[in-house]
């Protein structure tokens, strides 16, 4: 499998980052055990490296599924605000992962200069935690052009996780044209980028092909996550990847497996899912929510903060 450098003084990892997301309880499409088996797949097949955050819920799925991969790399992310929630997180992640050290810990969803200040705590805690080798590498992950380029300037940040498509799907402020130049700025600074969403949540595996292409075709982009929730999907994401032919019946058991998501009709209408979409997807008729399914990334944070758990991706 092709290796690539994650920016200027990051590690070699695999050019495709196992996004976890798809096999965690979050999402729900899988169960912990067939999640964990799937992971497996991937690590066997040489993926190096996951990609997982708090609010996935999965540690300890990663961690039965890395058992015996000591060199697998794990990126796990956070809201912290504060110090003191960064050390909890640190702390929850190392006992949870069974990990020492933290190979990578992020600030997850920035927008901006103004909530990276408003996270200055966290970050304060995660630079101490990089000096002290708790922690190896730390960054962002954003949706936003302008959380690109705030940390970009963020002092100690070594990788950002954009999200980034050949559509633009999923940018919450300006359009691709933007993104890119604020990716090429970052990179210039010798920053690792791996890009999320590369299929824009579903909407462009009608043409997976050039989804990657256009990826790889950015430079100062070196590395893609990609979720996997099957043991076809993984097979069919690295033949993809390697530019070979992949078989008929693969490309029917993957192509066809539409995702949505699902709003159960017990729905209470509190309106707690419109605040969590970063896309801005989910609005209410009738006091029902209801999805812009062209919009929807089929990220399931919406579930996270839904108390009657109507929200679900399947």
């Amino acid at each position: 499998m092709r290796q690539v450098k994650l920016g200027l003084w990051g590690p070699q990892v695999s050019e495709v980052c196992f996004g976890s997301l798809a096999i965690s309880p979050l999402q729900g499409r899988v169960t912990e055990e067939e999640g964990t088996l799937v992971l497996k797949h991937a690590l066997e097949r040489g993926v190096n490296w996951i990609d997982t955050a708090e609010i996935y819920d999965n540690y300890e799925q990663i961690a039965a599924a890395t058992k015996g991969y000591p060199d697998v790399r794990i990126i796990s992310k956070s809201y912290s605000v504060t110090a003191v929630e960064m050390r909890q997180s640190l702390e929850k992640a190392r006992t949870a992962l069974k990990r020492e050290t933290l190979d990578y810990f992020l600030l997850h969803e920035q927008e901006s200069a103004h909530t990276l200040k408003g996270h200055s705590g966290a970050w304060e805690e995660l630079l101490k935690a990089k000096e002290k080798g708790i922690v190896r590498w730390i960054g962002i992950s954003t949706h936003a052009v302008a959380g690109v380029r705030a940390g970009a300037l963020q002092p100690g940040l070594d990788v950002i996780h954009p999200i980034l498509n050949y559509q633009g799907l999923g940018i919450i402020d300006g359009n691709l044209s933007n993104m890119l130049e604020a990716i090429s700025f970052a990179a210039d600074l010798g920053i690792g980028i791996y890009a999320m969403k590369v299929f824009g949540g579903g909407h462009l595996t009608h043409d997976p092909e050039k989804a990657v292409a256009f990826i790889r075709s950015i430079k100062g982009v070196q590395a893609m996550a990609l979720g996997m929730s099957s043991r076809e999907e993984v097979d069919y994401n690295l033949l993809l990847l390697a530019e070979k032919v992949i078989p008929q019946d693969l490309q029917e058991k993957v192509k066809h497996r539409e995702r949505k998501l699902y709003i159960a009709d017990w729905c209470q209408g509190c309106g707690r899912c419109l605040e969590a979409c970063p896309q801005g997807a989910l609005h209410l008729e009738d006091m029902v929510a209801v999805v812009d399914t062209e919009a929807c990334v089929l990220c399931g944070y919406c579930g996270r903060v839904c108390s009657h758990f109507c929200l679900k991706i399947v």
